[in-house]
């Protein structure tokens, strides 16, 4: 079963968004308002990249207090 194509943009937004790549989240983000995607869902897809690179910013940030000793 193939991804439709709104369903794959909305995939690079989120991607984009993760990987920090401004160009690519700016072509994305304007190809989703082309095929006409809700905004709503453009958000979501960013949320959720957002989350994810929460989790490496959390555990690194736990391994500097660690082994810096200043772990609260």
């Amino acid at each position: 079963m193939a991804l439709d194509v709104k369903i794959k943009e909305l995939v690079a937004v989120g991607a984009a968004v993760a990987g920090n790549c401004i160009p690519c989240l700016q072509w994305h983000y304007n190809k989703c308002i082309e095929l006409g995607i809700p905004i709503e869902d453009v958000k979501e897809a960013i949320e959720m990249a957002r989350m994810v690179k929460e989790v490496p910013i959390k555990k690194i940030d736990e391994l500097a207090e660690k082994l810096t000793g200043t772990l609260k």
